[in-house]
């Protein structure tokens, strides 16, 4: 079984704790830590709700959206869970996984109530007490699996697992359950201040499964450049912009590999240097590829800040030469397209479409969003597509309207989009 190492964060307040009694603080925002864990190896982060009234539990919520729209892992909420539409704030928040205290008794008749609702793999179990008769219902309402808080409880709930053979009540809870299996046990970790590649390195050399970065192909295969170098185009993960070109020797690569941080070759400087480490805008990466020939990498990553020295996004910013042409990259579209819209939301124009909506307001806009959908219908029933074609782009340009107007961006749609 994958050893996952998820990091936890506790929420009060709008900060960010290491500890559920709040003594231990963070001096950065709960995003801006979630984004640390993600950026440097987590492979799940785990938030714990210390909300204790519904105005800080709704602010709670909000940060778990702010975090779920920015990182990369997944999320596994919970802790102040009083019914089941807490689990699905949580979920739609962008959880991956919500979790109920197994300590709280209300949770316990919960569990199978919300486990029906959404699906076993949307629900844990945080044994905070380890409440065998609480198991037990858990397994019969098909959780997917069990976090434990400290080695003590790990211990305990391992015991429990393999003292119930088939002739008793463990296997007979998990067999009355269609499809279920025993639930997997998951190991938070707390004041995550130490290295998280390095610990992933550790446990590896144990002989623990754990997720790193292995190359498919090793270095040796790679065709070089005279120097003993190998280029490496550098792509944005979401976006595919192009962002710079730079090379690497078999020191770097292998600290690419092993830190998820873009580390080159300096042919300058004769020295490796990691992209970032004095500039802070480092690169991590979620993939690299490597071409028909051999001879060439190509690696998507998450650009923090620029890539280029100039302090511009892309080293590739001064165009040459260019023709007219139709760009019609989905995403670039709808925020060239969503631009426009805000700009006119910000600059008003006189004899704009888009301004009358905008001074019109939130029932004319949507009074608008649905005659459009209407539209779809009625164009679905004929069979010419050019149609529906027209009637979808016409909805789309009124939901972006919507969207400037309550300030929703493409990027949290997609990201949305994405999760499901």
């Amino acid at each position: 079984m994958t050893e996952k190492i998820i990091p936890v964060i506790f929420l009060k307040d709008n900060k960010a704790y290491k500890d559920i009694a709040c003594k231990a603080g963070f001096d950065k925002s709960p995003v801006e830590i979630a984004t640390d864990y993600s950026d440097n190896g987590a492979d799940e982060i785990l938030l714990y709700d210390l909300s204790y009234d519904d105005a800080s539990h709704e602010a709670n919520i909000g940060m778990v959206r702010k975090i779920a729209n920015t990182i990369d892992v997944p999320l596994l909420v919970g802790g102040n869970v009083a019914r089941t539409e807490d689990v699905k704030k949580y979920l739609y928040a962008g959880a991956k996984c919500a979790f109920l205290l197994a300590g709280k008794e209300s949770n316990v008749a919960l569990i199978k109530e919300v486990s029906d609702r959404f699906g076993k793999q949307k629900i844990l179990l945080f044994a905070d007490i380890f409440d065998k008769e609480a198991l037990l219902a858990a397994l019969a309402s098909q959780i997917a699996g069990i976090i434990v808080p400290d080695e003590e409880t790990e211990s305990d709930v391992n015991d429990f697992f393999a003292a119930n053979t088939s002739e008793n009540a463990l296997d007979k809870a998990v067999s009355d359950s269609e499809g279920s299996e025993t639930p997997s046990v998951i190991k938070p970790y707390y004041d995550c201040t130490f290295d998280i590649m390095n610990l992933k390195a550790e446990l590896k050399a144990l002989g623990k499964d754990v997720n790193m970065f292995e190359s498919s192909i090793s270095f040796d295969s790679f065709k070089l450049n005279s120097d003993g170098l190998i280029p490496v185009i550098v792509q944005d993960y979401k976006t595919d912009e192009v962002l710079m070109l730079a090379y690497m020797n078999e020191e770097a690569f292998n600290l690419t590999v092993s830190t998820g941080k873009m580390t080159y070759f300096s042919r300058s400087r004769q020295e490796i240097w990691v992209k970032g480490l004095t500039s802070g805008h480092f690169q991590y990466v979620m993939s690299m590829e490597i071409d028909c020939d051999s001879d060439t990498l190509l690696a998507k990553v998450r650009q923090v800040g620029a890539a280029c020295h100039t302090g511009n996004r892309s080293c590739f910013y001064t165009n040459l030469f260019a023709r007219e042409y139709a760009n019609t990259n989905p995403l670039k579209v709808f925020n060239e397209v969503m631009g426009t819209i805000l700009d006119r939301k910000e600059h008003p124009k006189e004899g704009s479409y888009t301004n009358y909506l905008f001074d019109k307001g939130i029932d004319k806009i949507l009074k608008k969003v649905g005659e459009e959908a209407t539209e779809i219908v009625i164009a679905a029933k004929n069979p010419d597509k050019e149609e529906i074609k027209y009637e979808v782009a016409d909805f789309l340009y009124h939901v972006m309207v919507l969207m400037a107007l309550k300030g929703v961006t493409w990027d949290e749609i997609i990201t949305e989009l994405a999760r499901r």
